[in-house]
């Protein structure tokens, strides 16, 4: 589970190292094939989103379009909006 195409913008991971463990986490971005960009629009905002080792998350088979679809086009995404897309996960996780 090493490679990088495991992974996604826009791909719903729980961190299981860290300070932050537990927490449900949204890729924003993929910087090599060790670490990934992770926010949750709380601890986490976009405009500081945490380097995180890919083998310190727990990677779920879901992935947001919106999400990357809404960076992709530029459109302005806030950290309440990246907080309304985990809400199910963070219950459901």
């Amino acid at each position: 589970m090493d490679s990088t195409s495991d992974i996604a913008i826009g791909q719903v991971v729980k961190s299981r190292a860290g300070r932050d463990k537990g927490r449900i986490f949204l890729v924003l971005g993929v910087v090599d094939d060790q670490y990934v960009l992770v926010v949750d629009g709380d601890l986490r905002k976009l405009d500081n989103p945490k380097l995180k080792k890919v083998k310190h998350l727990i990677i779920y088979n879901t992935v947001l379009p919106e999400f990357k679809l809404k960076l992709d086009s530029k459109i302005k995404i806030n950290n309440a909006y990246v907080r309304k897309l985990l809400e199910p996960f963070n219950k459901s996780f």
